[in-house]
């Protein structure tokens, strides 16, 4: 891993999700679902979907990462797994924020094979290492990135403190 960081702040985003979008479209991809790995695809997935106007997001939750640097043996999906076919016979677009790894991809991507017309993923970020190499990808990167919904703690209320209605 590199020992630069990429930054991803929320304006570089917005960017990066109508520049990943335009990349579909232009390669002529017609996506019937958006299938969103929660957490961070989520935010792919809705960008992508209001800038391709895709309206049929479906959300796939899948553990794999317990923190920096360390993850599961292999990745879990976690309850609810949305019904194969959910998909079936379509053109699926799978949205994550990177591919580090390609496991949870992989999994997802494997998930659906059976059942659909056509699968492609779509990431912002692709690492060189992913056992899945992506049809649309924003930046290739070996750095660390940071991710503006994931780099501040989580919010915690304040002890005693009342908010206003």
């Amino acid at each position: 891993m590199g020992a630069e960081r990429e930054i991803l702040t929320w304006d570089l985003f917005g960017r990066a999700g109508r520049e990943l979008a335009q990349a579909v479209a232009d390669d002529g991809y017609e996506p019937d679902v958006i299938l969103s790995i929660a957490r961070g695809g989520l935010f792919v997935a809705g960008s992508l979907g209001y800038a391709l106007g895709v309206k049929n997001l479906h959300v796939m939750n899948v553990e794999f990462y317990e923190g920096v640097g360390r993850t599961l043996d292999m990745p879990v999906m976690l309850p609810p797994v949305p019904n194969a076919v959910d998909f079936s016979a379509k053109k699926v677009l799978i949205a994550d924020d990177v591919a580090d790894t390609g496991r949870t991809l992989e999994l997802v991507r494997d998930f659906c094979l059976d059942h659909v017309a056509d699968v492609r993923c779509a990431v912002v970020y692709e690492k060189p290492q992913s056992l899945v190499k992506c049809e649309y990808v924003w930046k290739r990167t070996d750095s660390w990135i940071n991710f503006p919904w994931s780099d501040q703690p989580p919010v915690t209320a304040r002890a005693g403190q009342v908010l206003d209605a």
